[in-house]
């Protein structure tokens, strides 16, 4: 269930002393970042700010991560159960969530080959706004968009060649160079992965 501001009195509170425990999820790539812990005036301050806020069982007062250190949660949907007594909270990070400077509190957490080209759109994003002068990604974005098209234009082609000369090898890591080409075009269109993703899922249903 999609928790709003109308709903969050039928959530089941009484179970652990007025607090429900919430799972912060990375917006784009799935990634677990972190848990802990909401009550009612938390949750009502999430929804209505727009940053993950907790409450410190520790210090015994509410906490906006990132109140510190500027590493805001940006809140983008909040989920219940279907017992009504834990959260699931989609967020997109800014800046690390771990206190300790990483991007998960749970350190062995790895970003799913799934989930791989979220993460890399990501660093394509990084590029396109710090233009380090050793980057790839930058310079050819900085080329304008005939260039970036054409640049996969070229790797399509290099895919169908690979395929049709059944060279195995040569066509997935073709097919890779497609698809990074593919997302600096979208980055350069200002186009997101997840609206392809969405006409996808359309497509299919």
């Amino acid at each position: 269930m999609k928790v709003t501001l109308e709903n969050i009195s039928s959530l089941a509170w009484d179970k652990m002393e007025n607090l429900i425990p919430a799972i912060i999820q990375h917006a784009d790539t799935g990634a677990v970042l972190m848990q802990g812990y909401m009550n009612s005036e938390a949750l009502t301050k999430t929804i209505e700010s727009g940053k993950a806020t907790f409450f410190s069982r520790s210090k015994q007062r509410l906490w906006t991560k990132g109140e510190s250190s500027n590493n805001f949660l940006e809140v983008q949907s909040v989920l219940t159960d279907c017992d009504n007594d834990s959260l699931l909270i989609s967020c997109r990070p800014q800046g690390p969530t771990c206190h300790l400077g990483t991007q998960s509190c749970f350190p062995e957490e790895q970003c799913s080959q799934q989930n791989f080209l979220s993460y890399l759109e990501q660093v394509i994003d990084e590029r396109s706004q710090q233009k380090p002068e050793d980057s790839y990604t930058a310079h050819l974005l900085s080329r304008g968009t005939a260039r970036v098209a054409q640049k996969v234009g070229e790797e399509g082609v290099e895919v169908a060649l690979a395929a049709a000369t059944n060279q195995k090898e040569e066509f997935i890591g073709e097919c890779a160079d497609l698809f990074y080409h593919t997302l600096v075009l979208l980055k350069d269109q200002d186009v997101s992965l997840s609206q392809v993703m969405a006409v996808l899922q359309q497509r299919h249903k």
